[in-house]
């Protein structure tokens, strides 16, 4: 069986991957999906030095520590630029890379430009979709903390 380690994106957590893993682990694979420092149950930790490259970091720790070998490494939406990085710093640890709809920038680009959105303001900590749209667009049909 494999092991694999599946990486959120942005606005989400690890928990976004917990049907997926429960397929997965019944079909005897193991499974992680960590949530990245500053998102979702972690949000507390929220700071300014989160970047891509820590990020990457993080997930690169988190295979050494967990002495994870021959890893099918999975990132969705910006997880996809983490587990890139990820596996610039730890291809030892990694068998294979699966983007499931992910961003993977070509030399040059950047989120904003893939998403035809304007770049954000190198003052914000954090950004996102107003909170209504959050609601209403971006988790519609989940129960939701956001109140």
């Amino acid at each position: 069986m494999s092991t694999y380690v599946l990486v959120h994106g942005s606005w989400t957590g690890g928990w976004v991957w917990k049907p997926v893993a429960e397929r997965l682990r019944a079909a005897g694979h193991d499974v992680y999906h960590p949530t990245l420092d500053g998102c979702a149950e972690r949000s507390h930790a929220l700071r300014p030095g989160i970047t891509l490259d820590s990020q990457g970091r993080e997930i690169a720790h988190f295979l050494f520590y967990e002495d994870l070998t021959d890893v099918i490494l999975v990132g969705t939406s910006s997880g996809g630029m983490v587990v890139a990085r990820a596996a610039e710093l730890a291809g030892e640890r990694i068998q294979r890379l699966v983007f499931v709809d992910a961003l993977v920038p070509l030399p040059g680009e950047t989120a904003s430009i893939i998403n035809g959105r304007p770049p954000r303001g190198s003052e914000e900590l954090a950004y996102g979709l107003p909170l209504e749209e959050v609601k209403q667009q971006a988790f519609a049909g989940f129960e939701s903390p956001i109140r």
